[in-house]
Parts: C-alpha cells; sequence; structure tokens
C-alpha cells in the first residue's frame, strides 16, 4: 500500500519539509517526492503568484492482526493476573497503528484503574511487546469497555466548561494533571472555542493543561468578575483595589489612589 501526503511552502524546499511533515513516515522508508507545481513570483510584487506544492510517499505492507500473537497472549496474562479472565481481545492494525478492544462484560475497572491510569500501563507494556525486535515503530491504543469514548465526551465536557469560565471571567482555569491523549484532547476542543487558547504547563506525569483569554479578547462577564486577582470593588463587581467607588463621582469614598 502507498501512503502520501502533500505540502505547500514558499520555496520547493519548505513544500518538500511540508510533505514530510505531514507523512509522518518511519525513519527507514524510503521516501520519493514529485513536484506538484512550482513557486510563482507575484508581478511587481503584488499581484499573483502560487506557493509551491510537492507529493511526498512510501510503500508499506498492511499487517495483519495474527501476527500479533505473542503480545495477545502476553495482554491476556496481564489480565487473568487482574481477576479479568476469559476476556475477548481484538486487534486491529495497519503498518502504523495498532488498535486493541477488550471486553470482559461489566468487569472491567480494575483493568481501568483510577482516571484510565492501569489502562494506560497496561498499553504501555503492551506496546514495548508489539515493538520489540521490530523495525518499524507502531503507535498502540487499547480500548476496554468503551472507556476511551466515554473519557473522551468527559474531556471534552470538561474542556467547554472551563473555556466558558474563562471566556466570561478573564481568569486562567489550570485543569488536573492529564497524560498526552488527554492533554490533546482538551487542547483540540478549545481550539474550537472562540476567544480562548490553552497551553500545556509542568513536566512528566505533573504535566497540566492551563486555558486562558487570547490576546486581546476582554471577558464577557463585563464588570463583574472579571480581573478579580488585585481589583477592588466597584458598583458591579470587581475592578482595582485602589479604591471603593459607587458611583459618587470624585466625591466617593477613597480607600486608596
Amino acid at each position: 500500500m502507498i501512503k502520501e501526503a502533500i505540502g505547500t511552502g514558499a520555496t520547493l524546499d519548505e513544500a518538500k519539509e511540508a510533505a514530510l511533515k505531514a507523512l509522518e513516515a518511519p525513519e527507514d522508508a524510503d521516501i520519493k517526492y514529485e513536484v506538484l507545481e512550482r513557486p510563482q513570483k507575484k508581478v511587481l510584487g503584488l499581484f499573483g503568484g502560487s506557493p509551491a506544492k510537492v507529493k511526498a510517499c512510501y510503500e508499506y505492507e498492511e499487517v495483519k492482526a495474527d501476527d500479533f500473537t505473542a503480545a495477545k497472549a502476553y495482554l491476556n496474562n496481564i489480565l487473568v493476573n487482574l481477576g479479568v479472565n476469559d476476556a475477548e481481545i481484538e486487534i486491529e492494525a495497519d503498518s502504523e497503528d495498532v488498535r486493541i478492544n477488550i471486553s470482559c462484560g461489566d468487569d472491567y475497572g480494575s483493568v481501568i484503574g483510577r482516571r484510565g491510569e492501569t489502562l494506560d500501563a497496561i498499553q504501555y507494556l503492551t506496546r514495548l511487546v508489539i515493538n520489540r525486535g521490530s523495525d518499524e515503530y507502531r503507535r498502540v491504543s487499547i480500548n476496554v469497555g468503551n472507556y476511551r469514548e466515554k473519557r473522551e465526551n468527559t474531556l471534552r465536557a470538561l474542556a467547554r466548561k472551563n473555556a466558558a469560565k474563562v471566556r466570561k471571567y478573564g481568569r486562567n482555569v489550570v485543569l488536573e494533571p492529564m497524560n498526552p491523549y488527554e492533554r490533546r484532547i482538551i487542547h483540540t476542543t478549545v481550539q474550537e472555542i472562540e476567544g480562548v487558547t490553552s497551553h500545556s504547563v509542568g513536566s512528566d506525569g505533573d504535566r497540566k493543561v492551563v486555558i486562558t483569554l487570547e490576546e486581546g479578547v476582554k471577558p464577557t462577564g463585563g464588570s463583574g468578575y472579571g480581573n478579580r486577582g488585585r481589583g477592588g470593588y466597584n458598583k458591579g463587581g470587581y475592578g482595582n483595589r485602589g479604591g471603593y467607588n459607587r458611583g459618587r463621582g470624585n466625591g466617593g469614598r477613597g480607600r486608596g489612589g
């Protein structure tokens, strides 16, 4: 099978680099490039012009699930030690991804663990087994009882709820530590909401997502709890603590400057 991607850029080299990045090919892949369009300069530096366009591609063999017998046995052994017997393990795979689904009735709490920590650990160990001695690295995802879908819905709702608070009040929101997969869901959801943005802070297992207002965007809450940090009390809410003003002009009862 052939996988391909197209990149554009101001020059052929930039378009080639963009196509290679989009292709996400293994390091040892035999990548071929095809120039689709050469860059065109603008007339008088003002009119027309177009970027370069390059296609990158490589061939790969589709991998069948039967090739993962050892990984399946390894995973089943983990489940048995967790007290889960007679689990059904289904594997779908290609040259880049291995998707594993575990069916074990309603007895999957011990497999998932707190916030999916046990499932993430099992997924990590299974990934090591599948990629051990292999020339190509494959991503591995394990799902049980539709947990991943449910968790994704929960995270998306969490992102929308907190993004709405940031948009209204203007205060940053720092979420609990999450793994890369969960942080990516939060970032993707926040990107869909106008006026807010997100970034990650911390390191390793303590990495968290911070949701903030986009630069130049004002809170929609008006004079409510907009900037409460060091604000004072104006009649509509918290502003700057420099003074206490209830709309009496300069003759109000000031507590500061």
